[in-house]
């Protein structure tokens, strides 16, 4: 299946997709991969679903974009309104020299202005969980509530990845190729193989900022001062940001949920979605309630 572009209201652009988003085509949740313009520059966006319910926001990993969060646009965008953004560098956002962590939880934030949302939960995946616990040391306001997924407040072998990742970034294709295997439970070939090229794509360069991003950070501190409710979510065969760091996150949180989702690795939103999604939902639920 191939996805003309497509004019969308707000601003927003909508380029050809990725295949991790073809299962997207539905009834309930029209969508696009798209960009939008903000104060801040061309972020990518893919937006699914409506409704007056708090809208949720999904924050990639290193070596993904937007197009990662495809399981959860479908499922969340049946019943509110459901948001994937790129950072700087990454997928159709604009590239922005010397980009942080900082850069990259304020080009979310100027995106979601963009799009009119004031307000959101926010969940993100390792450095997408490092994104958001950045988004709620600048303006918890807007954080409605967060879900950390396969992350940590900091990384105790963040340093050594952080060499290896540099040391291998010459080649994307290559260090996607040798890594899925980490990143997945899944034998599923289709999948890997998306996972693959998702990560190729990556320009090297804004790979090795968003590397600095995650693995050199200590948000030790700004954890410590979150007030919000929290989900922290992790796959049991996690080997890269192990069950351990994520039980050390939940102590760092007044009050935050402790969620394993067995069978699942690094990108448990992949390979478990349906347990993934639950724990969301169930969570949501409760908040709102």
């Amino acid at each position: 299946m191939s996805v003309a572009p497509l004019q969308m209201s707000g601003g927003l652009t909508v380029s050809p997709a990725n295949p991790l988003l073809q299962s997207l085509a539905s009834p309930f949740t029209p969508w696009g991969m798209a960009s939008i313009q903000t104060e801040l520059g061309k972020v990518g966006v893919i937006e699914a679903g409506s409704g007056e319910r708090t809208p949720l926001a999904f924050l990639h990993g290193v070596g993904s974009d937007k197009s990662v969060w495809a399981p959860q646009l479908e499922h969340f965008g049946r019943s509110r309104r459901t948001v994937a953004f790129d950072y700087p560098g990454y997928g159709d956002s604009r590239f922005r020299d010397d980009a942080t962590r900082d850069d990259y939880a304020a080009a979310v934030l100027a995106a979601m202005t963009a799009l009119g949302i004031e307000k959101a939960h926010i969940c993100g995946l390792s450095l997408g969980g490092v994104v958001a616990i950045a988004m709620h040391a600048a303006a918890p306001e807007r954080c409605a509530s967060l879900v950390l997924a396969d992350t940590f407040a900091v990384h105790p072998q963040g340093r050594a990845i952080y060499d290896r990742s540099i040391a291998a970034s010459h080649d994307m294709r290559g260090l996607a190729e040798s890594r899925v295997g980490a990143l997945l439970v899944s034998e599923d070939a289709s999948l890997r193989g998306n996972v693959i090229d998702t990560m190729a794509a990556i320009e090297p360069e804004a790979y090795r900022l968003g590397a600095r991003a995650v693995w050199l950070a200590d948000q030790t501190e700004r954890t410590s001062a979150i007030r919000i409710p929290t989900l922290i979510l992790v796959g049991d065969q996690d080997a890269i940001t192990s069950p351990a760091l994520s039980e050390e996150l939940a102590s760092l949180i007044p009050h935050a949920r402790l969620g394993v989702i067995d069978g699942a690795s690094h990108l448990a939103n992949l390979d478990k979605p349906v347990e993934f999604n639950r724990s969301i939902e169930d969570f949501l639920s409760a908040v709102e309630a």
